[in-house]
């Protein structure tokens, strides 16, 4: 996870104006940037998909598995959608019951994040943008 960690930033680098979260998974991966071209994102995580599955595959015996299903953009509707995604991203490993606290994970930005706007500023933005109704009222 950490090879995939590094790749997965660098790909994010040179492809993002800012990354604002991100979380890497065991089977799967979020992140939330900002970029100017998003086609060039897609591609670049295109081939960040197909050489990590194809050297995987390779050295596990199973060329015909697919590693990657999709990779897919979503424009930020508003404020709350974008707090809202926010701690969406953060809260995954909990979520997924690999750890009870979000700066238990190691591979995401929940620790910086937290280290940069502070406990009460995050709890703040937990009460303002809940995940439980995800998606409703990112249009006001």
């Amino acid at each position: 996870m950490v090879e995939f960690e590094n790749l997965l930033l660098d790909v994010a680098d040179q492809t993002c104006a800012k990354v604002h979260a991100w979380v890497l998974l065991p089977n799967h991966y979020h992140f939330l940037a900002r970029t100017e071209d998003c086609l060039g994102v897609i591609n670049a995580l295109g081939k960040l998909h197909g050489g990590t599955s194809f050297r995987w595959n390779g050295e596990e015996g199973a060329r015909e598995r697919q590693v990657w299903c999709r990779a897919s953009e979503t424009v930020m509707k508003s404020d709350r959608h974008f707090w809202a995604t926010i701690n969406y991203i953060h809260h995954n490993p909990v979520k997924h019951g690999h750890v009870k606290k979000w700066q238990h994970w190691p591979f995401g930005s929940a620790v910086a994040y937290l280290k940069t706007v502070g406990s009460e500023e995050a709890q703040h933005a937990w009460n303002e943008y809940p995940i439980g109704n995800y998606g409703e009222k990112w249009d006001l």
